[in-house]
């Protein structure tokens, strides 16, 4: 393996994003890629700056983001969702270096987070692996 990516991860549904990790790096095996770094944030905000640094980093070829942002009574969930995967899209571009989005939202609703948790962990690392060039199913 000689892909090497990093892993940024919101720390807020930490028991279900820890299980995201596990199937993101199960799915890394199967894909060829290693995961040389896991990083934990409080939040959804606090995701493009972890991801900007991991890409800083000429050891990283590229990263996947692991987390949910549910549906709450205000608007800030949706305006904070929007707000991140712009800045993911531009940190794409910036450091020409591909992001698996493994985020279930915005605006999930608790019934929508468990059948979620595997297909955007596996997605989020196939994406990468993809636009590595690498092996994907």
């Amino acid at each position: 393996m000689n892909i090497k990516i990093g892993v940024v991860c919101g720390s807020f549904h930490r028991s279900e994003v820890e299980r995201m990790l596990e199937w993101s790096t199960d799915e890394a095996d199967r894909q060829g890629i290693e995961i040389e770094d896991v990083i934990w944030v409080p939040g959804a905000m606090e995701v493009p700056l972890a991801l900007d640094r991991l890409l800083s980093r000429d050891d990283i070829e590229g990263a996947a983001c692991l987390g949910i942002i549910e549906k709450g009574q205000t608007q800030h969930g949706l305006a904070m969702g929007h707000a991140v995967i712009k800045s993911i899209i531009e940190l794409q571009i910036v450091h020409e270096k591909p992001i698996g989005l493994g985020i279930i939202g915005p605006g999930a609703e608790p019934e929508h987070i468990e059948p979620r948790l595997e297909p955007h962990s596996r997605a989020a690392i196939t994406a990468v692996a993809v636009m590595l060039g690498g092996e994907h199913s």
